[in-house]
């Protein structure tokens, strides 16, 4: 009886995760250890996602920035973004639905970094983003979870 509940949950698990649309990414994601909270949205026909929490929002060490300072894009090649806030900076851009529960073809940049990468993600299962940005292509590149 209980092997029987056990695959019955199973299917049920990945009945829900293979029938997930857009609007199941849609929404707020926490980042890895909990760092950041990141909003996925529609952006006309693509999908988009930019921070809305930072566990730290503002600078606590005088040599990365003004003690008490908002934490700014200070790492951005471009100089006249690097005075953007992080708070509310887009870091997700263009992505399109390329398979069952996969998105694609957009762009991810990391202000820790200033990078800026070629990314996908996927819903892994229900409340479990799996994000992956990469150089070229997926194999060179890093992958992060994010849950609800």
């Amino acid at each position: 009886m209980k092997t029987l509940a056990c695959f019955a949950l199973i299917l049920l698990t990945a009945a829900n995760a293979l029938g997930a649309g857009t609007s199941d990414i849609l929404g707020v994601w926490k980042t890895e250890m909990n760092e950041s909270k990141v909003e996925i949205f529609r952006c006309g026909e693509k999908v988009c996602g930019k921070i809305i929490w930072l566990k730290n929002p503002t600078y606590t060490d005088s040599a990365e920035g003004k003690i008490g300072a908002p934490i700014i894009d200070r790492k951005n090649p471009d100089p006249a973004l690097k005075s953007r806030p992080v708070l509310g900076l887009r870091i997700l851009d263009g992505f399109s639905e390329v398979g069952d529960n996969v998105w694609g073809n957009g762009t991810c940049y990391d202000p820790k970094s200033g990078n800026t990468y070629r990314g996908k993600f996927r819903l892994a299962a229900p409340g479990r983003l799996l994000l992956r940005g990469y150089i070229g292509i997926p194999l060179f590149g890093r992958s992060s979870v994010w849950i609800r």
